[in-house]
Parts: C-alpha cells; sequence; structure tokens
C-alpha cells in the first residue's frame, strides 16, 4: 500500500559481506609489498599516509565539450579512448542552462528519460535506456548511495562539479548497480586557485536560495587546501509541493608531494518537502492528493568520508575512497480521495492517514591499485580492486484516520509495522587496457560475496541468504589518427534483491547483460564531439508479486525486459559564441517475460519509441556592442508510451520548451567584475501534461521561472 501511494517503489538493494577491516588489510599488504628498480634491484616502496584517493577530475568543467570521465573505467582514461557509452555533464553546462536539480541536469542527455511520475523532487527519478536507475543506479563520487527501503540520499545540484552517466552494465566496476548503468555525480573538491562566489536566487511560486562557494590555498600553503559549499532554500514549488534544504558542505586536501595527496570532506544536510506529490486534476485545476496543512517529509543526511592518493615511483598508483553516510526519513501524508483503503474501522467521512519513518547507514571503502607498464609493443593499465558496503535500514509504518475538518491538527498516526534490512556485499575486481598501436582492448572481471538479512520485526519472522555474483565486461576500440573511433563491448550486471519467494527465502539478484556498438568522434584540439551507439539491452529475474502468505508477501524471480536502441549525442562550441547540445534516442522495449504471459511482447510502462533534445546557446564576445550577454534555448520532446504493460491506453507525445538569459556585468564595467544576473525559465509554454505509470497518473510541472544574481571573486 505504501508503494501505490507514494508512487515509488519501496524496495531494497542488496551489498554483502565480509570483514571491513580485512579489506583493507589486504590491499595495503600487497601495496607495500618490495618492487624492483630499474636495475632490477629490490625497492621498498614508501609508506602510505591515509589520504585521498579516486581519480583526478579533469579540468574541462569549464566547456560543453569534456575530454575526459572519471566513472567509466575508474581510470584517467579519454572518452573517446573508452569502449563504451558515456555522458558527461560539465558545471558549464549546468550553469547555462541553470538546471535546479539532477532530472533537469540530464534531461539533455541520449539516452536517459525523466518524468516518469510526474513532478516528484523527493526523489532523483531518472531512467536510462528504458530502465530505472533512481534506487539502484545512483552513484556520489564513485560509491553508491544504497537505498534500501524506502529513503534514499537526495543529492543538491550546487554541490556537484559534474554528473557522469554511464550507460549499460557496470557491475565489474561498482558492484550492484543497474543493469542499465548508473549516474555518477562528482562533488565540488578543493582546487588550488582561490575562488569565492555568492549566488541569490528568486523563482515563481515562492523558491527563495542563498548559496556560497568559497575554496582556494589555506593562507600561502601550496599544500593545503579547502573548499566550503553552503546552501539556505525556501522552495514552495508548483501544486504546493515545498522543496526546502539547508546544508554545508566542507572539504579539506593535503598534498604533500606531487605523488601524494588526500581530500577528506562531510556534508551536513536537511531537506523538508512532501511525503506524497500525487496530482489530479479538479475541474481543469492541479490538486494533490494530499494536504499541505498535515503532509510532509523530513530528511536529514551526514555523510563524512576520504580520498587517498599515491603515486610510487615505479608506476604503481594507489587510491582508496571510502565514506561513511547516515539517514534518518520521518514522513506523513493523508489520502483525500480514498485511493488507498481506510484503516478497519475508519469512518466513511474520514481520509486515511499513513506515517513512516526509515533510518539508513552506510560504510563503504574501494581500495584500487593500478599499474602502468609496457610488454613488448603493448602498454598496459592494470587495475585491481577490492571494495566492502554494508548497509542497514530500520523502516517503520502506521495507518490511521482523521476527518477532513481537523486534518491540520491530526496526530502522525502510530507506527505499527517494523521491518529491518541488513546488506554486506564484498568485491573483488580486475580490469586490463591494453593499447597496441591505434587499438584499445578493456577487459574486466569481478566477484561478489554477498550476505543480506530481512526481517519483520512485529511478526518474529525473517530470512538470511549468502551468495556469490560474477561480472564480466569486455570492450575493443579503434583510434584513426582523425578522431574517428568505433568500438563494440559487453558487460554484465546484477542488483540484488530484498523480496521474499514462498517459504520465505529471499529472492535471487536481478540480472542484466548489455551488448553494444558505437562509433566516438572527437578530434585532438578541436571543440566539438559526436557519439552514437546501438544496443541490445536484457534485464531478467526480475521481482514480481506473486501473492501473500500471511505475514509476508510473496515474489517471484520471473520478470524479463529486453531493449534495442540507438542513441546520437552532438556537442559543439564555435569560436562565434555559439554552442549546442543536441541527443536522441530510439528504444525499442518488450517484455519477454512475465508471470502473465498474455503481456510478454508488449512494450513496458512508460518507454517511449522516441526522445530527442536539442540546445542552443549564444555568448556574445565581449568585445561587441552586447558583450557580456547570454541567451540559450532548448526544447525536448517525448513520443507517446504506454501506460502500463498491457498496453491499453497510451500517455500523449509531449514537447518542452526551456530558455535562459544572462549577463555579465563586468565585460562592459569593469568595476562590476564578477557580477552576474540571470534568468531562466523551465517549461515556457506552460504544458502540464498527465502521465500514467501502472495504473497511477500524475502530472508534469508547469512553468517556472528562476532569477539569479552572482557575485565571483
Amino acid at each position: 500500500m505504501i508503494v501505490a501511494f507514494h508512487q515509488f517503489p519501496a524496495r531494497g538493494q542488496v551489498l554483502g559481506s565480509t570483514m571491513l577491516l580485512s579489506a583493507m588489510t589486504v590491499l595495503l599488504t600487497a601495496v607495500t609489498a618490495s618492487g624492483q628498480n630499474a636495475a632490477g634491484e629490490a625497492t621498498q616502496l614508501e609508506t602510505i599516509v591515509v589520504s585521498s584517493g579516486a581519480e583526478t577530475i579533469n579540468e574541462d568543467n569549464d566547456t560543453i565539450v569534456p575530454r575526459q570521465s572519471v566513472s567509466a573505467l575508474k581510470t584517467d582514461t579519454p572518452l573517446v579512448e573508452t569502449p563504451r557509452s558515456v555522458s558527461v555533464l560539465t558545471r558549464e553546462e549546468m550553469e547555462q542552462r541553470h538546471v535546479t536539480d539532477l532530472i533537469q541536469a540530464t534531461r539533455y542527455t541520449s539516452g536517459v528519460t525523466t518524468g516518469g511520475f510526474g513532478y516528484d523532487p523527493r526523489f532523483d527519478q531518472v531512467y536510462i535506456r528504458g530502465i530505472e536507475t533512481t534506487t539502484s543506479g545512483d552513484f556520489r563520487d564513485g560509491l553508491r548511495q544504497p537505498v534500501m527501503t524506502y529513503g534514499t540520499f537526495p543529492t543538491e545540484i550546487y554541490t556537484l562539479d559534474r554528473v557522469e552517466v554511464l550507460k549499460g552494465p557496470a557491475s565489474v566496476m561498482y558492484g550492484a548497480a543497474s543493469a542499465a548503468g548508473i549516474v555518477n555525480k562528482i562533488s565540488k573538491l578543493p582546487q588550488e586557485e582561490s575562488h569565492h562566489e555568492v549566488e541569490l536566487q528568486y523563482g515563481t511560486i515562492g523558491r527563495k536560495q542563498a548559496a556560497f562557494d568559497f575554496g582556494g590555498p589555506v593562507g600561502e600553503s601550496d599544500e593545503l587546501f579547502y573548499r566550503v559549499v553552503g546552501l539556505v532554500r525556501e522552495g514552495e514549488t508548483n501544486n504546493d509541493i515545498a522543496d526546502d534544504r539547508y546544508l554545508l558542505q566542507p572539504s579539506f586536501t593535503w598534498e604533500p608531494t606531487d605523488s601524494t595527496k588526500i581530500t577528506v570532506y562531510g556534508l551536513a544536510q536537511k531537506s523538508e518537502g512532501e511525503a506524497s506529490t500525487w496530482t489530479y486534476e479538479d475541474g481543469g485545476d492541479i490538486r494533490r492528493v494530499s494536504h499541505a496543512d498535515y503532509d510532509f517529509q523530513k530528511v536529514r543526511q551526514y555523510q563524512l568520508g576520504y580520498q587517498l592518493e599515491h603515486e610510487f615511483e615505479n608506476g604503481l598508483t594507489f587510491r582508496q575512497n571510502a565514506r561513511v553516510s547516515d539517514l534518518d526519513l520521518e514522513a506523513r501524508y493523508v489520502d483525500t480521495r480514498t485511493l488507498v483503503p481506510r484503516a478497519p474501522g475508519a469512518p466513511a467521512d474520514s481520509w486515511a492517514t499513513a506515517g513512516v519513518t526509515d533510518e539508513v547507514r552506510a560504510y563503504q571503502i574501494d581500495n584500487q591499485l593500478q599499474a602502468k607498464f609496457d610488454t613488448g609493443s603493448v602498454a598496459n593499465t592494470v587495475l585491481f580492486g577490492l571494495d566492502y558496503t554494508g548497509v542497514n535500514s530500520d523502516f517503520a509504518d502506521g495507518y490511521d484516520y482523521a476527518y477532513p475538518s481537523a486534518i491540520g491538527s491530526a496526530p502522525t498516526p502510530a507506527l505499527t509495522g517494523f521491518t529491518g534490512n541488513d546488506l554486506r556485499q564484498t568485491g573483488i575486481y580486475a580490469q586490463e587496457q591494453a593499447e597496441i598501436g591505434n587499438w584499445r582492448f578493456v577487459g574486466g572481471l569481478r566477484y561478489d560475496w554477498l550476505h543480506q538479512e530481512t526481517s519483520d520485526k512485529v511478526a518474529g519472522t525473517g530470512a538470511e541468504k549468502d551468495e556469490g555474483a560474477l561480472s564480466g565486461q569486455v570492450g575493443l576500440l579503434y583510434l584513426f589518427d582523425n578522431g574517428l573511433a568505433p568500438y563494440v563491448s559487453y558487460g554484465t550486471s546484477f542488483v540484488p534483491s530484498t523480496e521474499r519467494a514462498a517459504g520465505g527465502v529471499v529472492l535471487d539478484p536481478t540480472k542484466g547483460r548489455q551488448i553494444e556498438a558505437g562509433i566516438k568522434y572527437q578530434p585532438e584540439g578541436e571543440n566539438y564531439s559526436l557519439t552514437t551507439a546501438v544496443y541490445r539491452l536484457v534485464e531478467t529475474d526480475k521481482p514480481q508479486y506473486a501473492g501473500y502468505t500471511p505475514p509476508i508477501f510473496i515474489y517471484k524471480n520471473s520478470g524479463e525486459n529486453t531493449f534495442t536502441g540507438f542513441e546520437v549525442e552532438g556537442r559543439t562550441t564555435f569560436d562565434n559564441g555559439i554552442s549546442l547540445i543536441a541527443a536522441y534516442t530510439y528504444t525499442h522495449g518488450e517484455v519477454t517475460g512475465n508471470l502473465d504471459s498474455s503481456i510478454i511482447g508488449n512494450t513496458p510502462t512508460t518507454t517511449p519509441r522516441h526522445v530527442a533534445s536539442l540546445w542552443v546557446n549564444y555568448a556574445a564576445p565581449e568585445e561587441t556592442a552586447i558583450g557580456g550577454f547570454s541567451i540559450g534555448a532548448g526544447v525536448r520532446a517525448t513520443s507517446e508510451s504506454f501506460t502500463d504493460d498491457y498496453n491499453t491506453a497510451k500517455n500523449t507525445g509531449v514537447a518542452y520548451l526551456d530558455a535562459s538569459l544572462s549577463y555579465d556585468f563586468g565585460a562592459k564595467s569593469p568595476d562590476l567584475k564578477g557580477l552576474s544576473l540571470a534568468v531562466s525559465a523551465t517549461n515556457l509554454a506552460n504544458r502540464e501534461e498527465q502521465v500514467c505509470n501502472g495504473g497511477y497518473c500524475y502530472f508534469s510541472q508547469g512553468r517556472t521561472v528562476l532569477g539569479s544574481l552572482k557575485y565571483k571573486w
């Protein structure tokens, strides 16, 4: 019942087990083993101090045509030499379009669809190649932001430097991950150059926000750097949906030598919005099913982590990426339309109410040892990894009723249902990258040990499961001298499940496999890129509801969907100030396995056949009469889709218009250097289209206009 009313699939993700300290010790022992110098003499490698790891973010965030990715292979490999589809959204692109959340950021990316549940700021609902990544593809700085039962770790877009969309199976590098790929969000971390920024925003409906971003060297030091990002927002958005947030994100980098770097970072964030954003049409007006005087969802999250990197003189590089995350969610909502059953004995003239809490704790570490060496004419980059993730969740819910006349003072229902999920994952992986002339080869294998526990604390029942998962990937690319690079790749994935089968046994993981071929074109030194890809992606063993045997719901590993598609994405900037981003996605989805054999061959719900977008921006050169002005406009169009897997009705196709305008006062007035003003509009034509998904219907967000005053120094 919660799942339907919240319009969001409350399903856990699984991670496995072994000892964290053991995982760390194995890698550290391997790294401190003795090596050889050029003369073949034994040498002891340098001692590692716990410092910063994970790949360095390449400094191409000031362009919309990035050349690097830190997510695809976990090595410093150019995009044009990576044999798989990757889209990178830089800070420059996000500022051009003045995006306010991850959904807006990814809308102009090939392979991505959004809005499958209408306007819902609670979750970053992103689909890649027809498959949701909201719960199983959400990553930040290379580590998964796990979803167990309901609560997610919401990410504020202002705290990010870039967003990388890795399409297709990524389990070799990341363990449990959606078959469709992952969205890896890269945080703002310290830089060597000083920078200061403050920004004030005001938008339609009542959005008010103040933010700052300060950073640079600590004093006169060339070893110590800091960055502090903060934000305060009071957001009253469309349909009386609140979107308030307060956060502080500090980070600190110590770089004692050119070969050693550590970054320690933290995040404290408090968000308050709505527990239910379900909307309906009433006499031409869009209204929420829940009531603004009663509804709320409060989320407090804290993250503390570090990234370490140390390069040895013999070509070895050790990286360590670790994070502790804590989330507390409290929510309640009311059903004003009797769309969910009332509690037993509730009066006919009352409304059903619900209360929810969720507490999530996550502990993660990823150890990497990279070696670069030549064997004859072959240049090798070998990466070994050992990672561990531990997550536990305590979820509770309760239901009651309230009278409409007293809804403002109605209490939150007493919590009566208590469930727990405890998930552990330990994975070991290896990847070989070989460069032979113009050929580029990538191959990788991974094995995960998984342990999971799920329990009903009221009924006193539960289940445990230990299992293993093997993942693989292989890719081959040929890089022509003119920047043209055809490639082919294959990969597999897994996502463990917390649902239980008959007898209380936990289901097997959902699995995925994909074969992909494509062409990339990005000449050296040029400001344009073009990528195309065709693929066949199969997601198997999806959990499907199979009945209720008290006290548990029964599921089966019987769902299978197959997606065949084509994608193209182009990016360019011209010397005259014009830049553009164009993307097109063709997706043919088919239900190829299901408990209900009558729908096999149908198209999965809300899977449009065509999605296209175009963003054009013009930044007037400073020497012209309108120097300092920048104007952008975009269109994103989606074809019709089916409202459910039975294919009995369709959602209409729709096109949305976006626009932005900004002015840099410093272009013509040196005394005002660093001051800029921007105005942006999303859904300019105010098309509040309805989308139905699996029997429930929602509305998209209407027109929003946002003004921003920013000062940099």
